[in-house]
């Protein structure tokens, strides 16, 4: 595994936060809550090992950011979509952590309006770092 093997591996594992994001919110919705509480661990858990290699791919490359090659409405598009991705990714992290609390300790009153943030917004962040990622690699890479 290279430094140019992160970017696509990270973006796989918001990927897979995604898909265990939307299927533990069916499960709760069925009230599935054993499947909910397992898709839920599962997308913490994935969501760390991302964290962790977002990081490492960022002490590897010394803290250079890769530009992104698109213009016009696409330029405006991708740093609006960027700034937001990252101010939230920031906010998500205590949410996670105090809406998982909640959970843990059985205060599930307390748990389902954590969880009314804290969901859509961790979708939110899951979902718009693939898009990041296929911006900045795949759809617009600077030439």
């Amino acid at each position: 595994m290279t430094v140019s093997d992160l970017p696509p591996l990270n973006a796989g594992l918001n990927a897979t936060a995604t898909v265990l994001l939307i299927a533990g919110f069916v499960f709760i919705r069925t009230e599935r809550k054993l499947a909910h509480r397992n898709c839920m661990v599962a997308a913490f858990v994935v969501s760390c090992v991302f964290l962790t290699t977002y990081v490492l791919h960022k002490v590897l490359v010394h803290g250079v950011h890769t530009p992104f090659g698109g213009e016009g409405f696409w330029k405006t598009f991708y740093y609006s979509m960027l700034t937001s991705h990252v101010i939230l990714a920031m906010v998500i992290v205590p949410l996670i952590l105090i809406t998982m609390t909640h959970a843990v300790k059985a205060r599930y009153e307390k748990h389902r309006a954590w969880a009314r943030w804290t969901f859509p917004l961790w979708l939110y962040v899951s979902v718009t770092g693939v898009l990041v990622y296929f911006m900045l690699y795949q759809w617009f890479p600077r030439a």
